[in-house]
């Protein structure tokens, strides 16, 4: 049954509420999720969390029950507590049914299998994780295996990115690697990297695409590094027909991936 928290000085929710901070979900190795569709994409995935929190009335949806009745049959913890309490572990004003506090995989370059899937996305020095997040979000839907993260990025399990991803941060893998380590593990396999530069006349509708295709983001401010784009097999440009000489990180990432895949329909 679950446990009744009626104290903002309890300790699970001392536990939850830390975990909008970088450094708590580091240590503890836990991440937050916030709401329903969030929760039942998770479940639906295979993953439920390790503790589940809702006020009353998330308990009255159908799929709420099922998530709850689910992790506690795992060996999670489910606790009802009220809305106000729920709030200050979300940090929202109007928080979902229910919050859950899961497990952050392994990240590691090792864990990624290339054959998996025909697309995947790299992205360099991200520095906003609802760029980060929205990114995981067009993987999904493109049918990428993941996103693999380079340098310093944002941290894809933040609350921020979580929510912007919709869910697909359990859908997607996600792994972390330097510029070096990333460069000798793609080489070591089959692979295509393409990158997206200012620097370069071939247009991204014209270029060829190849699976497995790595298609490389660069950061929001800078792009990507000049020795970076060396690096790629392949660099291709979206032109611009307004004013603006770029675009925003995550919809030039959704641009590509959907143009990569329209290719091979050809």
């Amino acid at each position: 049954m679950p446990r009744s928290v009626t104290s903002f000085s309890n300790d699970t929710v001392k536990l939850i509420r830390s975990l909008r901070d970088r450094k708590a979900r580091r240590e503890s190795g836990l991440f937050l999720a916030e709401g329903l569709r969030i929760l039942t994409e998770a479940r639906d995935s295979g993953l439920l969390p390790e503790i589940v929190a809702f006020a009353p009335a998330g308990a009255a949806h159908r799929l709420a029950r099922e998530i709850i009745a689910a992790t506690e049959a795992a060996g999670g913890e489910a606790i009802e507590t009220t809305p106000d309490i729920l709030t200050k572990m979300s940090g929202k004003d109007n928080p979902g049914l229910l919050l859950g506090a899961y497990r952050q995989p392994a990240t590691d370059l090792g864990r990624i299998d290339r054959s998996a899937a025909p697309l995947w996305i790299v992205a360099q020095a991200l520095r906003d994780p609802g760029n980060i997040g929205t990114i995981l979000r067009t993987g999904d839907a493109t049918g990428a295996g993941g996103l693999i993260l380079i340098d310093d990025c944002a941290d894809p399990y933040s609350v921020e990115a979580v929510r912007a991803s919709m869910g697909a941060v359990f859908t997607q893998a996600i792994a972390a690697a330097r510029w070096e380590e990333f460069v000798s593990w793609l080489r070591s396999g089959p692979g295509q990297l393409v990158g997206t530069s200012l620097r370069t006349d071939t247009d991204y509708l014209a270029a060829r695409y190849e699976a497995p295709c790595f298609l490389l983001i660069g950061n929001e401010s800078h792009g990507l590094p000049a020795d970076y784009e060396r690096e790629c097999d392949s660099l291709v440009k979206i032109p611009m027909a307004g004013r603006a000489d770029s675009l925003n990180a995550a919809v030039a990432t959704a641009v590509m991936a959907f143009q990569v895949r329209a290719s091979w329909r050809d």
